[in-house]
């Protein structure tokens, strides 16, 4: 017997506080963003079947579920960085499709910001000295530096400049500048991004991520819950996942990056292209990821990041294809792994929900595409999710 596959929906989103947020706990930032994902959808916890949380608890996500008091039959605790939430979203969205959940609750929360401030860790996160990473580690391999590393080959082989590389802050902030949401609001020029102190060869202060404290939820849920939630749907029309690489040595080419898998398969999924899309919203630790995984997804050609992000195309006021409306990891916020902060911006967004950084289409309506890609480790796995109104 053939079990009709049901289409899956975007019900609730949500953002716990963000930024700076000391008196508070990891568990109480993904309660607090949980809850009001389930008020935003207008559906009752007792629907919750399914759970997916990583990052958290020596038995993650049980210990989430246990505090947030749900007992799911479907759970998935995929941990691949950035992209999980990415990758998540694809499991979940596939399991609701099969008849194995109904609702699946996507949660993160982390202290980040507040840990590193009260001297509970540093700020350098560390992922030990096992495995293939033994033969990096010595020879200081910091996270920080592999995106440098890769930067800096994408400079040599097509010409991109260090000045293309800071109009991707620049954007960032002015886009952040109309989220009252964000931690860094105030104008940045190409300059100032320049003259700032040196991180890691080419990276300045301001082409990387500030350390954030915050939580995000995303509830996930099938066709026939859809009339019975407060908010319009925003459905999942294709997603894809693709890992590349833990050793630096085995990553064949620095200037590509694994979204050019699972951008391809995300959209022959959706079946749409590149083009038609309104909005991305694209992982962006570093400024380099957003300028490589915009070629990758096809937005440009390998080799024309440089040139496109150049001329305002990333901004939500004027700009080609609007990209982090939020602000993203750059000025919005960071907290750690921040992949499903994207899906939430994203689904903001195509319900015309984001104040004066919505982004309109030429005739004045509402996006109808928008995708999120996420990135996770060193460019070490993507997760590729295409939605729509």
């Amino acid at each position: 017997m053939t079990r009709v596959r049901r289409n899956v929906a975007v019900a609730g989103v949500a953002l716990s506080d963000c930024g700076r947020v000391p008196d508070a706990t990891p568990y109480a930032l993904h309660a607090q963003a949980a809850r009001r994902a389930l008020a935003d959808a207008g559906l009752d916890r007792s629907l919750v079947d399914g759970f997916a949380s990583a990052g958290l608890g020596t038995l993650a996500p049980v210990e989430v579920a246990e505090y947030l008091g749900l007992r799911p039959t479907w759970v998935d605790s995929t941990s691949v960085g950035g992209s999980t939430w990415e990758v998540m979203a694809a499991h979940a969205a596939d399991a609701i499709a099969a008849g194995h959940a109904r609702a699946v609750l996507l949660v993160y929360g982390s202290t980040a910001r507040s840990d590193i401030k009260a001297g509970r860790r540093t700020g350098e996160l560390s992922f030990g000295t096992r495995g293939p990473l033994q033969f990096e580690a010595p020879y200081g391999h910091t996270l920080i530096a592999k995106y440098a590393m890769a930067a800096r080959r994408h400079m040599i082989e097509y010409g991109t400049t260090i000045e293309q590389l800071a109009e991707v802050a620049v954007q960032a902030r002015a886009n952040a500048a109309l989220n009252p949401e964000a931690m860094f609001r105030a104008p940045v020029t190409v300059d100032e991004v320049l003259a700032g102190p040196l991180i890691a060869d080419p990276f300045t202060k301001l082409h990387c991520c500030p350390r954030s404290d915050g939580g995000a939820a995303v509830l996930l849920a099938a066709e026939e819950l859809v009339r019975d939630c407060r908010t319009a749907p925003v459905w999942v029309l294709g997603t894809g996942e693709h890992v590349s690489h833990a050793a630096m040595s085995e990553w064949p080419d620095f200037t590509v990056s694994p979204a050019a898998v699972s951008g391809r398969l995300a959209f022959e999924r959706a079946g749409v292209r590149p083009a038609e899309v309104d909005l991305a919203e694209i992982y962006d630790a570093f400024t380099y990821m957003t300028l490589v995984t915009l070629e990758d997804l096809g937005f440009c050609a390998k080799g024309e990041g440089g040139a496109f992000v150049e001329k305002g195309r990333l901004l939500v006021r004027g700009g080609e294809l609007p990209v982090n409306t939020d602000g993203g990891g750059l000025s919005a916020q960071h907290p750690g792994m921040r992949g499903l902060f994207l899906l939430v911006e994203a689904v903001r967004q195509l319900r015309g929900e984001a104040g004066e950084r919505q982004v309109r289409r030429a005739d004045g309506q509402l996006p109808a595409l928008a995708v999120a890609s996420g990135t996770g480790g060193w460019f070490c796995s993507s997760g590729t999710v295409v939605l729509g109104r």
